[in-house]
């Protein structure tokens, strides 16, 4: 019997970092100045749009499982989903699932408000290890250090010239970066670049 192939949707898509993960595989460093990069594709991401004040915002908490956020830099998380604030009345929603966004229209119950998956706007890299934070900070305008950006905050800001969502996860430190997927190949390339002075000689 001739052996048959996957040719469904799923298994022919192709992450924006593919042809870079043997370099970014290569890039880590091991120690106490340690860091790796690598990207962690096809994450679910959808935009919510809402009146944080109104019943619709009730049922959307209830529906997703996971409380909104109402300041800037903040996140909630419960299970896989994470609610990050993008704006008085505006979230991302990440999972490591799929998100249903049928039955989060119908939550918004002809209420003002949308609900977009953007899945395919955005890949996710994540810089993790003793050194992230160094790494980070050669292009990063933000102040770094936990007491002003502990785990669980996340904003938009700039990382070398790329514009980012930058989502600091936990203490080890593991940052996540969430760049457009058109300006990827050019955030991790310059993500090497800034980890090579913990390696040494630069990555070929």
């Amino acid at each position: 019997m001739a052996e048959q192939t996957d040719t469904s949707p799923v298994a022919l898509r192709t992450s924006p970092l593919a042809h870079l993960a043997d370099r970014m595989r290569a890039a880590a460093v091991t120690g106490a100045r340690g860091v790796t990069l690598a990207e962690r594709p096809f994450l679910t991401m959808v935009n919510l749009r809402l009146d944080p004040t109104s019943e619709a915002a009730g049922r959307m908490e209830k529906t997703l499982g996971v409380p909104l956020p109402h300041q800037c830099g903040h996140t909630t998380t419960s299970g896989p989903h994470t609610a990050v604030w993008l704006g008085p009345d505006d979230w991302l929603l990440l999972s490591e699932e799929p998100i249903d966004t049928a039955e989060l229209r119908q939550a918004l119950a002809g209420d003002p408000g949308s609900v977009v998956d953007v899945s395919a706007n955005r890949t996710t890299l994540e810089l993790s290890g003793p050194a992230a934070r160094q790494v980070l900070e050669k292009g990063c305008r933000l102040d770094l250090h936990p007491r002003a950006f502990g785990p669980g905050r996340a904003v938009s800001t700039t990382v070398g010239p790329v514009p980012v969502l930058l989502w600091h996860i936990d203490d080890a430190p593991t940052y996540r970066l969430l760049p457009r997927s058109s300006f990827a190949d050019h955030l991790a390339r310059w993500l090497i670049d800034a980890m090579s002075e913990y390696r040494g000689p630069e990555v070929p």
